[in-house]
């Protein structure tokens, strides 16, 4: 009897049970947070991942989530992860190259001295460099060029630094290597590279339009101030090696996804040619393209979705399963892409991602690039809203130019709803033309 009473003292009882599972939860939710907050503030400039990585390693050591989880979290991440690495390179490399100084020099040519063209033509380039380059590409690299090209013509810059930021955003959705979130999402839909292309055209060109037809209305007043035709001078030479390059990675991903190869090989593929083209001729170093690849970021997307994995396995998977609507109609379209966009504004566009992608897998193709248009185009709302609009920020910063959150967030209420909509509905329509088999 007493060996009863102690084998009775030794099983955990349910009660016990739902406290562990609740702490866990807990716990998994307020590192989240804390990974979240370091990711937004970066105290002492420090690089995310100091916050997250030993946020991912604390839900392990404490049980909130299994090894074989992590493990297995990590495995499906490490392809995107890889992938994602090699595009920062390419995009650094094509810097070098002097892509994006040449884009900078067409941009001031052909605007002529206006504001309203060159606002076009700022759309233009960002949307073709988010879409092929990534939008770390368009905020990173082209943001500092639209400065200068502003600063030459005597225009204000707001408006075309304003669309820089939205467009890395809005003008992710063509391809599955314009942005992380489209990368673990065409992971999750099963769709071809060219298909998922297909299928997300419209969307991109309806969420483009919108966006530009709010920009010009909200920005009349700066857009309407003077601004001068650039001087003469020698253009910079256009680089045909990268260009040439750059189609032929996206080549690449074409044929790789035909066949059932990773696309990541198609990416590494490309930035290793500029890589040793760029070593052989001394333009850069094996320093400057480990930085590149900027491996603290790519070991806090790894610790991240580690952490968001813990949240899933307690509790929140089934919190917002009750929220997933069901079917691939328009009604169930405009349910999914609102709640991502929800979400993504409360705990940043790629955790979001990573919550709704396991929950609406199972449906098709179709609601994964629903959760797609809402993480992608939703985060222009606020300054949380994707890490992309949180790096411009510090960009502009660095110009000494004011970003007025009031402002910021008016914009987004003119422009995120009403694209978001047109979005949804082109995405509808190439679903019942194309077909998301």
């Amino acid at each position: 009897m007493r060996r009863d009473r102690d084998r009775r003292t030794l099983r955990p009882t349910r009660k016990d049970r739902k406290l562990n599972a609740s702490l866990a939860e807990t716990l998994s939710v307020a590192l989240l947070v804390l990974v979240l907050a370091g990711a937004v503030v970066r105290p002492f400039g420090l690089p995310e991942a100091v916050t997250a990585v030993p946020a991912a390693a604390l839900v392990v050591a404490t049980g909130a989530l299994s090894p074989a989880h992590a493990l297995d979290e990590a495995e499906r991440l490490g392809p995107v992860i890889g992938f994602l690495a090699a595009v920062l390179v390419l995009a650094q490399l094509c810097d070098d190259e002097g892509l994006f100084q040449a884009c900078g020099a067409w941009m001031a040519r052909t605007a002529a001295g206006r504001p309203r063209r060159l606002l076009g033509q700022v759309f233009l380039a960002a949307s073709a460099i988010t879409a092929v380059l990534s939008l770390d590409a368009t905020v990173v690299l082209l943001t500092p060029v639209v400065f200068a090209t502003a600063a030459r013509l005597g225009a204000r810059p707001k408006p075309h630094v304003y669309a820089c930021t939205h467009l890395s955003n809005t003008a992710s959705l063509l391809l599955p290597v314009s942005n992380l979130t489209n990368l673990l999402a065409f992971a999750a839909s099963g769709l071809t590279f060219t298909r998922f292309a297909a299928l997300m055209a419209l969307p991109w060109l309806a969420a483009i339009a919108v966006e530009y037809a709010v920009f010009r209305r909200f920005f009349a007043t700066d857009l309407d101030a003077g601004a001068q035709a650039p001087s003469g001078g020698d253009a910079p030479e256009l680089p045909l090696f990268a260009l040439v390059t750059v189609a032929c990675t996206l080549a690449g991903f074409v044929v790789t996804s035909a066949v059932g190869v990773d696309p990541a090989w198609a990416a590494l593929a490309g930035a290793a040619v500029l890589a040793v083209r760029a070593l052989l001729r001394r333009r850069t170093t094996a320093k400057a393209l480990l930085n590149a690849a900027s491996v603290p970021f790519l070991a806090f997307v790894l610790a991240l979705g580690i952490v968001v994995r813990a949240v899933v396995d307690n509790g929140l998977d089934t919190a917002l399963g009750r929220l997933v609507p069901d079917g691939t109609g328009l009604a169930a379209l405009f349910g999914l892409a609102v709640l991502a966009a929800v979400l993504a504004n409360v705990i940043n566009n790629l955790p979001a991602v990573l919550v709704l992608l396991p929950l609406t897998a199972g449906s098709g193709p179709g609601a994964v690039l629903a959760v797609l248009l809402g993480v992608n185009i939703g985060p222009n709302l606020t300054y949380a809203g994707s890490l992309a609009t949180l790096l411009w920020r510090r960009i502009v910063h660095a110009h000494d130019t004011e970003v007025r959150l009031g402002e910021f967030t008016r914009l987004g209420l003119y422009a995120v709803p009403a694209s978001l909509c047109a979005a949804v509905v082109a995405l509808w329509a190439s679903l019942a033309v194309i077909g998301g088999g």
